[in-house]
Formats: C-alpha cells, structure tokens, sequence
C-alpha cells in the first residue's frame, strides 16, 4: 500500500515540480518528512518572501511553482505577494497545513477554520480535500488550474494527518493517470474576427498598437514584432508594464503609456484605432478623470482572458491565443507602412556633486556593467522611465517586475529567477525602501550562494509616494522620509558580500565583476538623488 504522501511526490515528479518554496511549520513537517534526494527545498525566513521567490521562479523558468506555508498565519503573512503573483498571472500552487481532522471541529490550535476562504479573492481556486486519499488528485487538478489562462496561483488546505493514510491500488492508479494529463491550452482567433480587425486597420487613418505582458508572458513577441515591422505602426507598451514585450530600442518604439485616465488618453490623440495586444484596458493609477479615449477613436483588445475582455471600459475584444490571433492577422495584411524613424539616442547625464548620481546616471552605469543576457528584475517604482531609458531592453523574458502594485516582489523575485534561470546573470534594481520588504530574501541568496547582484537605489525616502503626496495634494503626511537605514550593514548580516559605489566608473565596475563572476549574492548601494516621474 502506498501513502498519501507518496502519491503527492509522483504528481509533482509527473508535473516537472520537484522544488519547493517554504518555510515550515508544525503542520507541515508531515508533508517534508523524509524529504526526497530529487526534490529541492529552498527556504526563506518569512511567507511573503517564499512566495516572491516561487513567483520569480515561475516566471523566470516558465514553469509551475510550488509554496508551502504555515496553516492560516503563514497564508495571511503571504498574502501580498500572493496578491502580486495572482497580477503577475503566475502559474503557482499554494500549498498551506492544516490541523490533524480529529480537531478540526473543535478549532484547535492552529486550525485554519474556513482555510479555503482566508486566500480569496488572490486565488484562481482554493480548495480542502474532503479525504486523505483525495489529495493527490486535488494536487493535479491544483497544477492543471494554475496552468489554464490566464495563469495564476492556486491554494490547497492540506490537513497534516493525511500523509500518512494509505491508498488503495485502484485511487493510486486513478491519480497516476491525473497527474499524466496534458492539457493544451491554444484557442484559434475566429477568422470573420480576424478579417474585420483587419479591414479596419487597413481603413484606419492613423493605427496604433499598444503592447502589454501577456505578449511576453504567451510567447507571442515574434509574432508581435513581425506584425509591427509588416505594417509600420508605432508601438506603445502598456501603462505599469510588468514585462517588456516589444524592443524598447526599436524605431518604432514610442515608449509607456501614462497610468491615468485622461493623460492616457491625450496621448493618444491622432489615432482614428488602437490594437492592443496582451494588456489590460489599461492599468490606471492615480485617477485623473477624462476621456478613456480621443473622440472618434476606435479600439480592439486581443487577449486570453475573457475577464479581461469583459472589464475594459472601451472597446472590442477578441478572445484567444495571442501568437495565434497575431500571425492571422498579420496574413491578411499588406506590407508596408511609412518609413519610421531611427532610435534615439541614449541620454547621458553627468553627476551631481558630491558623488551622489542622479538615477539615470546610476542606472546607466549599471546597464553598461550588465551583459547582454541579463535578466532584470526591477522594484525602483519612481525611478522607472530612467531604467528603460538607461536598459532598452530589446529581447523577450528579460525584464520582471510587480503588476500588482505592492512593494515586496523584486527581491524575493530576483533569489527565485536566479534559481529559475541559472545560466542568465540576474540584476535585481531596487530601492532602498522596496528591499526592507522582502529584506529577508537576501539570507536565502547567501544560504543558497545565488548569484543575484543586487543594485539599491538609496535616497532615504519612499520616492513615489513623495510624488503621489503632491499630485494627491497630500503634502505633510508622515511617513514618507526612511532616514538612518544601512542596507549593506543588514545584509553582511544575512552574509551577502556588499560595496558602496559613489560613481558612474566605479558602479559599472562593480556591476561587471559582480555578473561574471557568479559565485553568490552582491549587493551594492548606490546612493541617488531624487527625480520625482511626471504625467
């Protein structure tokens, strides 16, 4: 007779997961015990991180991650970054213990009393077996949701006595046969669909296409890049953009559309037809009221995600695989298009006094010590225009960062893409706010010798709330300075080799010695000014 707990390692060896994020507690040790030699556990010292590194590793590897936490306390100390991986749309398994069932009714300690509840609405599906012998099978379905577009994390309650119980021949078959299904999820675009988008582009006076992380995320770039050169439109990236999809160094490049209403919507004048292509309509923040778009403007979103078609304000949609829909539409289209100009050049900024840099200058220090092949992972919110004017980052699954909008996620994120992707060098970009979140991340990175180089952005202040206190009219709320802190003094705490760069030479230096040599964590402070975005 097998057990439980053997069943549930067959599902993860048949899925390809056989790492886990986590950090153990009393409910969960029956499900690590006797933890097998194929399988690796990373562990972090607090839930959010362990689940900012799973969401780092998914993206990374393009893989299924899995988390174990601690029964209700453990969810609830994740929940932020669940709520990140659930915008990220990653393919995650949350895995939490739960007591023994003989004690579940009475709530005894550490009983998650409505376990499947306390995860929602960050959740795809959160579920509790009602047997031991259906856990195994709750774990594939758990794999296969994850897995369906739009992705993102799912969470099992797993009662900790349920390891133990044994199976009968005929449930063992049954779940070797789940865990073997292959799902493929490759919806075709309705050809009238296709043809009418592509009439009207073809009448349209002036088209647009606006690209978001699902181009990235789906494996749709090419096909993305091959319909922009067809036709010769310019292309925007959508506002808050969590991955690159579209050459930032391309001529036909315009830049990130602004997270605001009426500003988004003035920059889009002049366009009778905007495409947009694996993005929601649109991530708006802060509210700036206006027109959503110019008058007379006519707009079609392509997407895999139904609820994303249904909750735009304006416009068509087209519901299905996005690299399907672009290589149709592209065969009904003529080539040609205007001529586009030549990419601007790079803008270089000199240092300020005293050798404290103004963030393009830094972070176009960084860029030239990075190789080509870098893997950026960013969490420096007002510095983001500087860091895509300074990267250009021109090639598919190179860039991470947070769609959902909290802080938390590139630490943690970097350890996990460090481990998700161990033949790409990983620069983390952060700001010296943004890593006291997730700070914990950097013991997992020393303990794990993960060669992330970690690049903070020090300017003793949380920056983007500085800039949302003024367009908010909010000036004089506390809370916004972070004086006294020390990041390398932390982090040679937790074991991480650190330096301070005062400037552009030195940093580029560092940065360069710190990607090639891959031999652990490195973390760099680099002290800035401050340069608050604009809309």
């Amino acid at each position: 007779m097998r057990t439980v707990r053997e069943s549930v390692l067959d599902v993860l060896r048949a899925r390809g997961i056989t790492t886990v994020f986590g950090n153990p507690g009393s409910t969960e040790l029956p499900m690590l015990k006797r933890f097998p030699e194929d399988f690796r556990y990373v562990l972090g010292l607090q839930e959010a991180v362990v689940v900012g590194m799973a969401d780092g590793f998914a993206l990374a590897s393009r893989t299924t991650s899995l988390v174990n936490l601690h029964t209700g306390p453990g969810t609830g100390n994740a929940m932020g970054a669940i709520l990140n991986a659930r915008a990220n749309r990653t393919p995650m398994v949350v895995t939490a213990g739960q007591q023994v069932r003989a004690m579940l009714t009475m709530e005894a300690l550490l009983s998650n009393p409505q376990a499947t509840l306390l995860p929602q609405p960050a959740v795809k599906w959160a579920y509790e077996p009602p047997r031991p012998a259906d856990v195994p099978a709750a774990l594939a379905r758990a794999v296969q949701i994850a897995e369906t577009p739009p992705h993102g994390p799912v969470f099992l309650s797993l009662p900790m006595d349920d390891f133990d119980a044994e199976l009968t021949e005929a449930q063992d078959l049954a779940v070797r046969a789940a865990a073997a299904r292959r799902i493929t999820h490759a919806a075709a675009p309705d050809a009238g669909a296709v043809a009418a988008l592509a009439d009207r582009i073809c009448g349209a006076r002036s088209a647009v296409l606006v690209v978001g992380d699902d181009v990235d995320a789906s494996g749709a770039w090419d096909a993305v890049l091959a319909l922009a050169e067809r036709t010769g439109l310019p292309v925007w990236a959508a506002p808050v953009s969590a991955r690159v999809s579209f050459p930032r160094s391309h001529p036909q490049f315009r830049g990130e559309l602004t997270p605001a209403i009426g500003p988004l919507g003035a920059q889009l004048a002049g366009h009778d037809l905007v495409v947009v292509i694996g993005a929601p309509v649109f991530r708006y923040y802060p509210y700036i009221p206006g027109a959503h778009l110019p008058e007379g403007t006519g707009l079609v979103l392509l997407t895999r995600d139904a609820e994303e078609a249904a909750k735009a304000p304006v416009g068509d949609a087209v519901v299905a695989d996005l690299a399907l829909t672009v290589r149709a539409l592209a065969d009904r289209l003529p080539a040609g298009g205007g001529s586009t100009p030549a990419p601007h050049g790079q803008v270089r900024f000199p240092e300020a006094a005293e050798g404290v840099m103004p963030p393009l200058a830094a972070l176009t220090a960084i860029a030239q010590g990075a190789p080509e092949n870098t893997l950026w992972v960013n969490e420096s919110p007002s510095n983001v225009p500087q860091f895509h004017e300074a990267t250009r980052i021109s090639s598919p699954d190179s860039y991470l960062f947070s769609a959902g909008g909290g802080l938390g996620f590139g630490a943690a994120a970097a350890v996990g893409a460090q481990l998700g992707a161990p033949g790409r060098p990983v620069v983390c970009v952060i700001g010296d706010g943004s890593i006291h979140y997730a700070v914990q991340a950097l013991w997992t990175a020393a303990a794990y010798r993960v060669p992330v180089t970690f690049v903070v952005l020090s300017n003793a202040k949380y920056a983007i709330l500085q800039w949302f206190a003024q367009l908010e009219h909010a000036q004089g709320a506390p809370g916004l300075d972070i004086p006294g802190l020390d990041i390398t003094a932390v982090a040679e705490g937790y074991g991480v080799r650190t330096h301070r760069a005062h400037g552009a030479g030195e940093l580029t230096k560092l940065v360069r010695d710190s990607a090639s040599r891959q031999d652990g964590p490195v973390l760099i402070d680099v002290p800035v000014t401050t340069e608050l975005p604009s809309l």
